[in-house]
Order: structure tokens, then C-alpha cells, then sequence
């Protein structure tokens, strides 16, 4: 996954249209719903479409969507499930109605998108669906690539614009940049500034594409800003975050996890008890979601970039049956500001004593001018309320909660009034033995060979490390 792509010339998107249009080997169709179109115009403003067009659709109405692409079983046309509709639609009239005439020196493609931009009174969520099906040689079997935005612009034909251009670049890196995965993530934004658009979802898939790993290529859309979180289930498969989230009730755990130790366990297992008992738990509704949170200050040390200890990571929770968020947010109120987007319906951050003794300390909002007060008023929002893991003070025999908890005298008030209303809880159950179980300490007896490490973590976690050697283990001769 390690991009060793040259710098290159940047295109505008009417350049890559043209070079697209000239090549006569590329030759495909456009389906595109909700936000006008726009990519198939970009091609024929360019000149030569008719060497590129084989033809360009939109079904506004929803029974000429149904009628064409089959009905979609949500009822949600702005979808993954209905972009994936029209392109196997597309794509399969493309071969059916012209494989025999020119497959064999065509590379064919469906390009389609699914979007909603802003209505007139500017009151929706303004995001779609776009994707390619394609060859990368005639003949072959097709590859796909499917992303998720959000349009950011106050106007809907700014989006448009914005809209049209993004697929463009996306139907060239699909023929120009496939080889260098990054490449071809930073190809996408050429000719948008960064303001107008979010990518927030990619995934690849094909033949050609096999060799890539879309974790890490999600993890790189956080790196390269193009957007602020990404997701994965427990499965370890990426997801677009409204899907998990919309109108759930979420509890979030945020660590290194390198690796998880019994502290974490504990946390996820004694926060979870509270959660239940706090908010309830429908198994059937599918109405909760627990994730463990990284932030991409954790995967970064001066732009070196841990691709396999990342994975390490994420192979661990998923393991153990988490869902895991990566984010570039350092603050906690902008992480609970980010998960509003979403109307979830209850949202809990379980923090370790210490952690919550740095969120409350005055220095680290000196940037806001609202300072301390501002930022409480982001993070403990209506529904928000955090957890609090006991820990031990310095002195090692102090235990640490929200009621030994030392604050400044200046916001003593506030934090009373925090604590009185129930925006901060302590988490009861915790087993008092695991509280020296940090995975600073766990790392350093696993570089130091000493085998009590093991201790320290759950026995999946150790088998997975020693099995798999990492963070440094070595086995003992």
C-alpha cells in the first residue's frame, strides 16, 4: 500500500475529460440522479464525447428509478444499495447490447451517481453516492470503486459544479492512477479546494484491485484531510458513518490500543453494564453501537506513518468483536460536536480518571475565546454524558473518580453543577486489580522479553501478538 508514485503534472477536469474522450479504447455509460448531469456534461462540454458516451440517464421520478435499476429494498435511493443497482444495470447493457461489436478492443465502464444537493430551503443533509464499474483491459473482468460524500457548499449549483468535476476525476484516476492508491485518493479533490467537498467513504474492489487494502485506504482519506473520521465494523469492513450511527444510541471508548489490556476490557465491559442500565438495549432493533475510538495523533509521529501497526490494531478489536472509528479530532468536544451530524439518540464517552483530569484543565482551550466554557458547551450536549474509569493517583494508592477529583477552584461550580445533573458518572463494578494494566507498560515488558505481559491482557490479545510478533515480541529461545 506504500505510494511510490512521482509527482506529476495536475489536470484541470476538462483536460482529463478530453484525454478521456480521445482515447477510443475507453467507451461506457452515465447514470446520474439528484444532482443533474453533470459528469456526462463535463465530457461533452470537452469535446469528442462521442468517442467516450455510449449514452447518459437520469430517472428523477422514482417510479421511472424503480422501473430501470429494480426497486430498492430500503426505499432509499440515495444509497450504496442503489448505486450498486444502477451499476450492474449499466454496465450489464453495455456488454449485453455491445460486447460482440466492439468488446474486443473496448474497455468498457458504467459510471453512476446517487445524489441529494441542497433543497430550496437548505434544511437537508447534502451527500451522495458515486461509483465506476470498468475494465482496465478488453475482455476482462470489471473492477469497481464506491465512494460516499458530503457536499459542503451553501449552494446547489456550486454543488453541482463541485459534483461534476469530482466525477471526472474519478473516471480518469480509474484508468490513470489505479496503481498507487494514494495517488489516486489525492487525484480526486484536483481542481476542489478542500472546503467544498468530504470524502468520507471509499472502497475498491476487482482483479485489478485485489492488491488493495481499504482499511488503510480509509485511513489515508483521514491523513490526507479529505475528511475527519472513518469507520470500520466489526468485521473490519470500512462503512460509511451515517450508516452505523443515524439515530443510535453509541458508547465510545478512545485509546491507543496498542495494545488493549485488561483495563480496556474492563472499561468496555463495566461502561457497557452502565450503558444498558442507563439507556437500554433492544438486541433486535439494532439500536446500539459501541466503538473504540483512535485518533490519528496515535497513528502519526512526525509523518511516519505505521501502515502495519495500524492494521495490528484494528485486527485486535475487530477480533474481539468492536467496531473501530479513526478520527484526526486531539479534542473530545470536537469528536462529540462531529457525532451530532448523525441525531444520535444518546451518546456516552467513557474516559479514564486521568484522561478526564487533562479535559478538565483550562490550559488546553486557551486557543478558544470562549475557553473552558465553550468547549464544555460543545462536549456536554444534551444527550451527551461521559463515564468516568476509576484510576490511581499519583501516589498509587489513591483511587481517582469524579468525586476525589481535583479541580481548579475557578470551576469548582461548574463542575458540580456537571456532576449534580449527571453529565459526569462514575462507572461501578471495576476491577480494582486491573488498574496498573496500561499498555505503555505492556509494550515495555514485551521489548524488555519479560513474559508478564501476559497478564496484562486477555489471553486472545496475547495469542494474537505472540502468534502474529508484534510490537516487538520476540520468542523466548
Amino acid at each position: 500500500m506504500t505510494d511510490n508514485s512521482i509527482e506529476r503534472e495536475v489536470w484541470d477536469s476538462s483536460r482529463k475529460a478530453l484525454f478521456i474522450n480521445l482515447d477510443r479504447s475507453i467507451y461506457g455509460s452515465f447514470a446520474e440522479i439528484g444532482g443533474g448531469q453533470e459528469v456526462a456534461r463535463c465530457f461533452f462540454q470537452s469535446g469528442g464525447a462521442s468517442g467516450t458516451v455510449a449514452r447518459t440517464v437520469s430517472a428523477y421520478d422514482m417510479a421511472f428509478s424503480d422501473y430501470l435499476y429494480g426497486k430498492s429494498p430500503s426505499r432509499r435511493y440515495v444509497s450504496e444499495e442503489r448505486l450498486m443497482q444502477m451499476l450492474s444495470k449499466e454496465y450489464t447493457s453495455l456488454e449485453t447490447l455491445l460486447k460482440k461489436e466492439r468488446g474486443r478492443d473496448t474497455r468498457f465502464f458504467a459510471f453512476a451517481n446517487t445524489v441529494a444537493t441542497l433543497n430550496y430551503r437548505k434544511d437537508n443533509e447534502a451527500h451522495g453516492w458515486l461509483g465506476m464499474r470498468f475494465q482496465l483491459s478488453p475482455g476482462s473482468r470489471p473492477n469497481d470503486v464506491v465512494l460516499h460524500v458530503r457536499l459542503l457548499e451553501n449552494d446547489s449549483l456550486h454543488q453541482q459544479q463541485t459534483l461534476g468535476v469530482l466525477g471526472v476525476n474519478l473516471v480518469y484516476a480509474c484508468y490513470y492512477n489505479y496503481q498507487y492508491p494514494n495517488s489516486f485518493l489525492k487525484s480526486l479533490l484536483e481542481d476542489i479546494s478542500e472546503d467544498r467537498v468530504e470524502i468520507d467513504m471509499i472502497r475498491m474492489s476487482g482483479p485489478e484491485l485485489d492488491y488493495v487494502d481499504n482499511r488503510l485506504l480509509a485511513v489515508q482519506l483521514v491523513k490526507n484531510n479529505m475528511t475527519a473520521v472513518t469507520m470500520f465494523d466489526r468485521h473490519g469492513h470500512v462503512q460509511q458513518p451515517a450508516d452505523m450511527l443515524y439515530k443510535k444510541n453509541v458508547m465510545l471508548l478512545r485509546g491507543s490500543f496498542r495494545p488493549i489490556t485488561y483495563v480496556g476490557f474492563d472499561m468496555l465491559k463495566t461502561g457497557f453494564a452502565l450503558f444498558k442500565q442507563e439507556v437500554g438495549y433492544n438486541k433486535e432493533r439494532g439500536n446500539t453501537q459501541v466503538l473504540c475510538e483512535i485518533t490519528l495523533n496515535n497513528l502519526i509521529d512526525e509523518d511516519d506513518f505505521d501502515e502495519r501497526d495500524f492494521l495490528d490494531r484494528v485486527d485486535i478489536l475487530c477480533g474481539m468483536g468492536q467496531s473501530v472509528v479513526i478520527s484526526n479530532f486531539r479534542e473530545f468536544y470536537r469528536l462529540a460536536e462531529w457525532f451530532q451530524r448523525f441525531k444520535i439518540n444518546n451518546i456516552r464517552m467513557i474516559m479514564g480518571a486521568q484522561t478526564f483530569r487533562n479535559v478538565i484543565n483550562k490550559k488546553y482551550y486557551s486557543h478558544l475565546r470562549g475557553g473552558m466554557m465553550e468547549a464544555f458547551g460543545k462536549l456536554f450536549m444534551e444527550n451527551l454524558k461521559v463515564y468516568i474509569y476509576p484510576g490511581k493517583d499519583a501516589d498509587g494508592d489513591t483511587i481517582l473518580d469524579s468525586r476525589s477529583m481535583p479541580v481548579e477552584e475557578d470551576i469548582k461550580h461548574l463542575y458540580r453543577h456537571l456532576a449534580k445533573n449527571g453529565y459526569i458518572m462514575d462507572i461501578p463494578g471495576y476491577r480494582s486489580e486491573y488498574l496498573p494494566y496500561f499498555s505503555h507498560l505492556v509494550l515495555q515488558k514485551i521489548k524488555q522479553g519479560d513474559a508478564r505481559w501476559e497478564e496484562m491482557v486477555p489471553k486472545y490479545v496475547s495469542a494474537f501478538i505472540k502468534t502474529k510478533r508484534l510490537f516487538g515480541y520476540q520468542p523466548t529461545q
